[in-house]
């Protein structure tokens, strides 16, 4: 055991139609009322951002100002950081998809964790569980995936804006909760065969995310603003299990892993990430020996793509993937594919009767 557990927590999480103007008033209430740096994009200024502006300025900030960036890189980050040393914000709020928040909450990091700098996460669609995570990635960091960082402030979901969001991201943000399935079955084997620490309230919470997309997966296919509530509510509580735990473990295993490995062997993947790491768990459920036929139906259900031609990649990318997948966090995170991971004839053994490459 640790001597101490820390769990950072969001003082508030609003969703709902129209509450983009709670944005100024959240800030009013807890004392963020000197300056705030916006962090959006060119699209989702117009959409969101300048709503967002708006609702600070009227709330009687005394600077208020925002940087639109164009790429989720390191650099991104550093561009970011020199705008805020020309400010000296007392708050950021990232307005936008994943990258931008991504963004956002690695701007805030400093070497000394009580001096973070606050932030608020404002999505615009609901493509996957970072919305309210503790975790980031932008291109250029060491590793391939997510590094620890802080959870924001505030995530404040407006589904009057992210309703109008292309249904494609509703469908990856379904994908990726319905991944906690084999992510929390893999926590579960890394604690029994390797005395892993093993956080269960963490790891059930997950586990009722998937479980609540998979039983309201008709729903969320009639593309309605309930549909969006849904699947928003279900990936923030996600982001939660997480910060709860401590670490990516109730969210992120062997399906995330595959994910990451196919990101690494095919550059110009046209797929986004929830809908890669749905394929992931399909295949990963089939090795725990959980109803991977079930996982299956209910992204087709969802519109969700379940074979390498919907992803669009070569079935030559799924099998190397599956082969390397257990490298990508190599000792530091046991799952279902062991220490030594999969053969060729394995792997292609195991896509086939998955039925994700012919």
């Amino acid at each position: 055991m640790e001597p101490f557990h820390r769990i950072e927590l969001p003082r508030e999480i609003v969703i709902g139609h129209d509450v983009l103007t709670k944005v100024g008033d959240f800030c009013q209430k807890y004392g963020f009322h000197e300056s705030a740096l916006v962090i959006t994009d060119p699209t989702t200024y117009q959409i969101a951002g300048q709503t967002v502006v708006a609702s600070l300025q009227e709330n009687e900030f005394n600077k208020v100002d925002y940087i639109s960036i164009e790429a989720a890189d390191m650099d991104t980050v550093i561009l970011v950081k020199d705008r805020m040393k020309e400010i000296v914000p007392s708050i950021l709020i990232g307005v936008g998809g994943g990258r931008v928040i991504d963004v956002t909450k690695l701007a805030c990091l400093e070497q000394d964790i009580e001096k973070n700098l606050p932030y608020i996460s404002v999505p615009t669609i609901p493509s996957h569980d970072g919305i309210a995570s503790p975790r980031a990635s932008v291109k250029g960091l060491e590793t391939a995936y997510s590094v620890m960082v802080q959870s924001p402030i505030a995530v404040i979901a407006d589904t009057g804006i992210i309703k109008n969001s292309p249904y494609r991201y509703l469908a990856s943000g379904s994908a990726d909760v319905i991944a906690k399935i084999t992510a929390s079955a893999d926590w579960e084997l890394a604690h029994k065969l390797k005395n892993e620490y093993y956080g269960e309230f963490a790891n059930t919470l997950s586990k009722m995310c998937a479980e609540f997309i998979m039983k309201n997966a008709r729903v969320i296919a009639k593309g309605l603003e309930e549909s969006y509530r849904i699947v928003l509510e279900a990936l923030i509580s996600s982001g939660i299990a997480i910060s709860i735990a401590g670490t990516s473990r109730p969210a992120s295993g062997s399906e995330h892993s595959f994910s990451h490995a196919l990101d690494l062997i095919s550059k110009n993947s046209p797929a986004l990430h929830g809908e890669q790491v749905g394929v992931g768990t399909i295949m990963m459920a089939y090795l725990h020996g959980l109803d991977w036929e079930a996982i299956r139906n209910t992204l087709r259900i969802i519109r969700a793509p379940i074979n390498a031609n919907q992803l669009g990649v070569s079935d030559e990318d799924i099998i190397e993937a599956l082969q390397s997948a257990h490298k990508i966090r190599g000792i530091s995170r046991y799952t279902i594919l062991g220490e030594n991971g999969l053969t060729k004839e394995a792997a292609i053994n195991l896509a086939k009767v998955c039925e994700v490459i012919d």
